[in-house]
């Protein structure tokens, strides 16, 4: 099953490449088509490291600790 991280990790080289090309095609030049393509992946990455970050399950952080055995 693909995950929000896994779909963030195929669109970075598909905005990367995708937009530059479309904007080489639309008519730009390639000078200003990387930075826009760079600037697209660079929000993809942006907003999965700090606006849907990653965090532990909260099954982990509720969980209590087994007793140690004294034998």
């Amino acid at each position: 099953m693909t995950g929000y991280y896994d779909i963030v990790l195929g669109l970075i080289p598909v905005a990367l490449l995708g937009i530059t090309a479309a904007l080489t095609f639309v008519g730009l030049s390639v000078t200003t088509a990387i930075p826009a393509g760079a600037f697209a992946a660079m929000v993809l990455m942006g907003h999965a490291m700090f606006v849907n970050t990653p965090v532990d399950s909260t099954e982990d952080v509720q969980s209590t600790p087994q007793p140690l055995n004294a034998d």
